[in-house]
């Protein structure tokens, strides 16, 4: 499919017209060319798309390399869009028009984009409001006529319905944020004029409230730090920076370089400490100057310092699974491309971009490496390679504050450019005995913070900022008041090399420290996380699984200490925060998720951009989601833990899907049995449904994989032989995938087929194969799955002739929590039309087995931070619609579901006397908990336990207290 997007653009002079009353006619029009040249660079780096277009009255408008040109009269938008469909009918398959004041969008955004809409004739992705179209996909040639004006979100889909075309409705994040209204401006670049104006602010602390106001924004109360190992590779360097100790000619008879035997001792010490970083950090090109250095490369069997670099890295990785960041220095193309495959992100300091500071008496005097220039060119390189690159500044050495400035616009031109400046590090000067800057003046904390306010103001809220906390014990409060982020690397195994004289801090005062500040501490990658999660774009193949395989949604590093299915002890810094009675005073939850809880409280739907709010939470906010989850549970449902007494029975796991997580169904043939097939025969189902009943389950749970040979009469006799062999046990069976493979199969509507399997003994639905609710995950997860669609329909055809279900989602894989968000509102929105759902289920999934994970393209399932949060947000997101909410005590483990009924659910689910799916994906957590067991468990924690019907009614003989006396049958 060829698909072409189209911006169109009014003369820049013209646009924005709402802004006038604060923003002149130059600066409207600065604003205007900047933001398409933003949507403009993502549309080109997108992968999906073909060409692009601008279609404008403005002849004299510049537009990038390979940008095409249409001109129309400026007569409005919607002339505007037909012309351009006119013009690519024929040439195109699909056309994307894309608001040209959409600079938050990415390429990566648009390629999701493209992959959503292309089974559609019209897609409109709205504002943040719901109401304007930012974009719209068109398949061409196109009937519709656009719609653009009042509530044209609506109005394209209403036409689009009116014509019989395929529509849908796509949110993108980056492209609902439209530059419209003054507040909009707070997340777009600061004008450069108004930057320079900065220069001679006085008032710090008006300053410092606007950085964290927005570094509030962009990070919310996290502060990141990546736990690493030092590895010095060596101390020779061509440079003679006047304040380094770190730099030092070679000692008569040392050696040059650290060996391969001293960098993986250092590597394994950091591993066993949990590291997840190696940090590599050298002197440029030492053997350009160093004749020991060239004779000492030679001897190992390499022609340059970065050869050896790139050797050492890989076998650092290879050997010990660190993550390389390398601090090598200036470099061409060619050298960041031969250590891109070694090397998940790189580091270069600009320090300061004053040329001046080059020049004799300057401390960057002979320093050949130091002239900005060279630096700037270096990581533009690295933006062309899209490696991301921490840089930053140095503090002190004699700049000026416009000359900071200055330097920090330049690294905004760049990273405007290519997006890659991962971080920014802002670092103050220490003066050094032996240097010749010993008596230089050090920057006083004021001008620290001063710096990194306006580093703040003018990257905004994106962009992660570190100042290193060893160089400025006891004031990291002040730090992050100024717009800190991130405490950059912090090694609890070798010391700062670069300035051994300023010890790291301890992780755990670090944490207290962080805390009564009124943030929260969290471990990430070498690799910042907004980067992680787009491995594909920014991380070579040879290293995309190992950072996949260790962070969490956000990008952030997952705890190693909890995986789903583990059998681990749920975390203690988390159990703790949930269990706080009251949020610490000192560190107020945030107005947005103040706000969405208000409204979650009040019964309202939350839009999809509160929900992924909640998400989000972490510290005090993760605190009060789970406490407001909590207590809407006791409203609703009082402090009853309910649970169901079963039996699942899956009577083949033989299946013709290749579904990603799956590690129970097994192939057709036998080289891709990953075990022995199995396919019971009735009898043995009927048998196993008896015991069952003989044993006190009110309930047996069937389901199985698609069999080559099933149809849908196996399903009704499957349904009819577990009907004859307990006449009043509850039929909970069959996956909305086997509804449709058994409807299908037999050549009925969906809904015919439901009828037909209620008259053959079919009671309520599993709510499985929901996996996510988003077409985009579900090609890469199960793409031969029925779709989000299609399951919803099963859902609402069931529902319509009373037979209820469950819901469930899957998640901690490849999703984000915006299609969690998308999820829950899809669940929700059929649960308004039918009320045909009982009870949500979340499960986490697995890892250990599941193919994806084992190829490399999924997460090691969800953290325990987001497990807990999609137990609470569900309770908050789907009421009053639906007042159970379950936890699988089977993926969390005993300890963990207990946790789970702190965070808003109410039901464990059954006994479960098999369990075979979440064992074969590598769970651990046991086949079943007896009636006793799950009772004490639930008294455990202070609550009451309820035996309950499928359908939430109450059994009608007397609980069963210990439940299978005798040992069931595999």
């Amino acid at each position: 499919m060829k698909v072409v997007a189209v911006v169109p653009v009014r003369a820049p002079g013209e646009g924005k017209s709402r802004l006038a009353g604060i923003l002149s006619p130059r600066r409207r029009a600065d604003l205007v060319r900047g933001m398409l040249a933003r949507v403009l660079a993502a549309l080109g780096a997108a992968r999906r798309i073909d060409e692009v277009w601008v279609v404008t009255p403005d002849e004299s408008l510049d537009l990038p390399r390979g940008v095409r040109a249409l001109h129309d009269h400026g007569t409005g938008l919607n002339t505007a869009v037909q012309l351009a469909a006119r013009h690519l009918t024929g040439r195109a398959d699909a056309m994307l028009l894309v608001a040209a004041d959409a600079p938050q969008v990415t390429s990566a955004e648009i390629d999701r984009l493209v992959v959503r809409a292309a089974m559609l004739d019209v897609a409109v992705v709205p504002d943040r409001r719901g109401t304007g179209t930012n974009a719209l996909w068109l398949r061409l040639p196109t009937p519709l006529a656009p719609q653009f004006g009042a509530d044209s979100a609506e109005a394209h889909l209403t036409a689009a319905r009116r014509l019989g075309l395929a529509e849908g409705r796509i949110d993108v994040p980056g492209l609902s944020h439209d530059v419209d209204v003054p507040d909009d401006l707070d997340a777009e670049p600061m004008p450069e004029a108004q930057a320079r104006l900065l220069e001679t602010e006085t008032s710090l602390p008006g300053l410092l409230a606007r950085a964290t106001d927005l570094t509030l924004k962009g990070f919310g109360p996290r502060v990141g730090h990546s736990r690493k190992v030092f590895i010095p590779l060596t101390h020779l360097c061509r440079d003679v920076c006047h304040y380094c100790t770190f730099a030092a000619p070679p000692p008569r008879g040392a050696r040059a370089y650290m060996t391969e035997d001293e960098v993986l001792a250092v590597a394994r010490a950091g591993a066993a400490a949990g590291c997840d970083e190696a940090l590599f950090t050298l002197g440029d090109k030492p053997e350009l100057r160093y004749r020991a250095a060239r004779e000492e490369l030679a001897a190992l069997g390499f022609t340059s310092t970065l050869e050896y670099l790139a050797h050492c890295a890989q076998r650092v990785f290879d050997e010990t699974g660190l993550l390389p960041h390398l601090n090598p220095g200036v470099m061409e193309e060619a050298e960041l491309t031969m250590l891109r495959p070694v090397a998940v992100s790189m580091g270069l300091m600009l320090e300061s971009g004053a040329e001046r500071l080059t020049r004799k008496g300057g401390p960057h005097h002979r320093s050949p490496d130091k002239q900005p220039a060279l630096r700037l060119a270096t990581l533009e390189a690295a933006g062309r390679l899209a490696i991301p690159m921490t840089t930053g500044l140095l503090i002190g050495i004699g700049e000026t504050r416009a000359e900071r400035i200055e330097s920090l616009l330049a690294l905004r031109a760049l990273h405007l450019r290519h997006g890659n400046i991962q971080e920014l590090i802002i670092q103050n000067f220490r003066a050094k005995p032996g240097t010749r800057m010993a008596r230089h003046p050090e920057p006083s904390l004021e001008e620290l913070q001063w710096t990194i306010a306006v580093a703040r103001l003018i990257f905004g809220p994106a962009m992660s900022i570190q100042a290193p906390p060893n160089l400025s014990p006891g004031a990291l409060a002040a730090l992050l008041a100024a717009g800190v982020n991130d405490w950059g690397g912090v090694s609890p195994v070798t010391p700062d090399h670069v300035n051994p004289e300023a010890p790291w801090p301890e992780l755990e005062a670090l944490e207290r420290d962080t805390e009564a500040a009124g943030r929260w501490l969290v471990q990430r990658l070498p690799i910042i996380p907004s980067y992680a999660r787009e491995v594909a774009r920014w991380v070579d193949p040879a290293l995309r699984t190992a950072v996949l395989r260790r962070i969490d949604s956000l990008g952030y590093a997952a705890e190693r200490a909890w995986s789903a299915g583990s059998g681990a002890a749920p975390l203690p810094r988390y159990r703790r925060l949930a269990a706080q009675g009251t949020a610490d005073p000192s560190t107020p939850p945030s107005r947005p998720v103040l706000e969405a809880l208000a409204r979650a409280a009040g019964g309202d739907r939350l839009s999809e951009e509160q929900l992924e709010t909640l998400f989000h939470a972490d510290g005090a906010d993760f605190h009060a989601v789970v406490r407001a989850a909590d207590a809407l549970r006791s409203r609703v449902v009082g402090e009853a833990v309910t649970y169901v007494v079963n039996r699942n029975i899956n009577y083949t796991n033989i299946c013709t899907h290749s579904c990603g997580f799956c590690a129970f169904a097994k192939g057709r043939g036998a080289r891709s049995l990953r075990g022995p097939g199995y396919d019971l025969p009735l009898e043995e189902v009927a048998g196993r449904v008896a015991e069952a009943a003989a044993r006190g389950a009110t309930e047996v749970c069937l389901q199985g994989g698609i069999h080559p040979d099933y149809t849908g009469e196996t399903y009704l006799a499957i349904a009819r032989a577990a009907r004859e062999a307990a006449p009043g046990i509850h039929i909970h069976a069959f996956s909305p995938l086997e509804v449709t493979h058994g409807a299908a199969t037999l050549g009925l509507t969906v809904r015919a087929f439901l009828e037909r399997l209620a008259a053959a003994g079919l009671r309520t639905l599993p709510g499985t194969a929901a996996e996510i609710l988003c077409d985009e995950v579900r090609a890469v997860i199960c793409p031969d799955k029925l779709d989000t669609a299609g399951w919803l329909q099963v859902m609402r055809d069931a529902h319509a002739i009373g037979l209820r279900s469950t819901a469930t989602i899957m998640f901690g894989h490849v999703e984000t929590p915006r299609h969690w968000a998308q999820h829950l509102l899809a669940v929700r929105d059929l649960q308004a039309e039918t009320h045909g759902f009982t009870e949500f289920v979340p499960l986490p999934f697995v890892h250990m087995e599941a193919p994806l994970w084992r190829k490399g393209r999924a997460r090691s399932g969800p953290s325990w931070r987001e497990a807990m949060l999609m137990h609470a947000v569900a309770r908050l997101a789907l009421a009053p619609l639906i007042p159970n909410i379950q936890a699988s005590w089977v993926k969390l483990g005993r300890e963990g579901a207990l946790e789970a009924l702190r965070a808003g659910a109410n039901d464990l689910g059954g006994v479960l006397m098999d369990e075979s799916i979440t064992r074969a994906a590598g769970g651990v957590n046991g086949q079943q908990l007896d009636a006793a067991s799950m009772q004490a468990a639930i008294r455990s924690i202070g609550r009451e336990p309820r035996e309950r019907t499928t359908l939430y009614g109450t059994p009608s003989r007397l609980p069963v207290n210990a439940a299978w006396a005798a040992p069931a049958r595999r």
